[in-house]
């Protein structure tokens, strides 16, 4: 199955939605906001062309909630302050693309759209492009401005050579799991880089002369081989295993789900930007993102919606939604069991780093 069919974060406002669990997510959008006012400046002052009398922009896996317009609206609030108040002269007229997969909740990203039209400097019109980012988006040389957030760590699909070879992501024995680490970790980088070189190549052709791009992904440390099973994604490996183990699910249902996500290392990342060639690498940073997820995982409550908001859809794809009752129990019980009662270090001790790059068009 792709993730175009699959991935999108859960809908609604309701206790398990996205909009109500992306605390740790805003987080990291706060970090970006000095890259995207950075890029700002740099596409109206640069030497390559004259002052554009307007810029459009988009935000590719925008998702839903509250952070839906964080990104754009600090390009919006840059733009005003570089031309109104630095510049003394009127802003351009800016547009603002939202994009995710056609089953993102945008009845509420929608509603979120509305705040920013109501600016009068400067003027902002408003739009949504349904569709995956690993795809054509936009007609070639148009974008000024590209951001993503908390996306591009989620793969096309997962990876074939697991999937037409039989071979489980995560093995319930865990012998057997050691041992296929190394192959189930080549499959998915090997995954990661197919998927990322093609966004940047798709990215290279919609931006304008001078145009840049701010991302951000969920990765690992820089000394942590690359053998080791992501974090979330493996908690919820655990879980269904329980689940297996319980009756509750199938075995040979459990060892045929794939979790489409990969976290590469920041040195991995600029290899493959550097490789693609479209991109010179303006500023890389690299933090850890520990306090963030020790709050996103710190009570029971939190822990289980936190991890619905994330993978209920494509555990209902897979699965049916008959277990995911039964999964939040589960979840609940291996908070209770396996996380609590841990120290914060232990608890948040893992491989995780948040990467964030701003890139310019070469």
């Amino acid at each position: 199955m792709s993730s175009k069919q699959m991935v999108h974060m859960n809908q609604g406002q309701g206790d398990t939605s996205y909009a109500r669990n992306s605390s740790f997510q805003n987080a990291e959008q706060n970090r970006m906001k000095s890259l995207i006012e950075a890029a700002i400046i740099d596409i109206c002052s640069s030497n390559s062309y004259s002052l554009p009398g307007k810029i459009l922009m988009a935000d590719l896996g925008c998702s839903s909630g509250p952070n839906a317009i964080e990104l754009v609206s600090t390009a919006v609030e840059a733009i005003h302050s570089y031309y109104c108040l630095q510049l003394q002269k009127p802003a351009p007229e800016v547009s603002v693309v939202l994009n995710d997969l056609p089953d993102n909740d945008f009845n509420t990203v929608v509603k979120s759209l509305v705040k920013l039209r109501q600016s009068d400097t400067p003027v902002v019109v408003t739009g949504i492009a349904p569709g995956s980012f690993y795809e054509r988006l936009f007609t070639s040389d148009s974008l000024h401005l590209v951001c993503s957030s908390n996306s591009l760590h989620w793969l096309s699909k997962a990876p074939e050579d697991l999937t037409k070879n039989h071979i489980p992501a995560y093995d319930m024995d865990e012998h057997a799991r050691l041992e296929r680490l190394p192959i189930v970790s080549e499959a998915y980088a090997k995954q990661f880089r197919k998927d990322f070189t093609l966004f940047l190549e798709l990215r290279a052709k919609e931006l304008v002369q001078g145009g840049r791009m701010v991302v951000s992904l969920i990765g690992r440390r820089s000394d942590v081989t690359r053998n080791k099973f992501s974090y979330l994604p493996g908690i919820v490996a655990e879980i269904l295993s329980d689940m297996v183990s319980e009756g509750v699910i199938d075995k040979t249902k459990y060892d045929s789900f794939y979790v489409p996500v990969y976290t590469c290392s920041g040195e991995e990342l600029q290899e493959i930007i550097q490789d693609e060639g479209s991109f010179s690498i303006m500023e890389m940073q690299v933090h850890d993102p520990r306090t963030d997820m020790n709050t996103a995982l710190g009570t029971p409550s939190r822990f289980v919606n936190l991890v619905r908001s994330l993978f209920e859809p494509i555990l209902v794809q897979h699965f049916g939604h008959v277990i995911m009752d039964e999964f939040a129990r589960t979840a609940e019980r291996y908070w209770s069991l396996r996380l609590h009662g841990r120290s914060q270090e232990e608890r948040t001790r893992n491989h995780l780093a948040m990467l964030a790059v701003s890139l310019a068009v070469l």
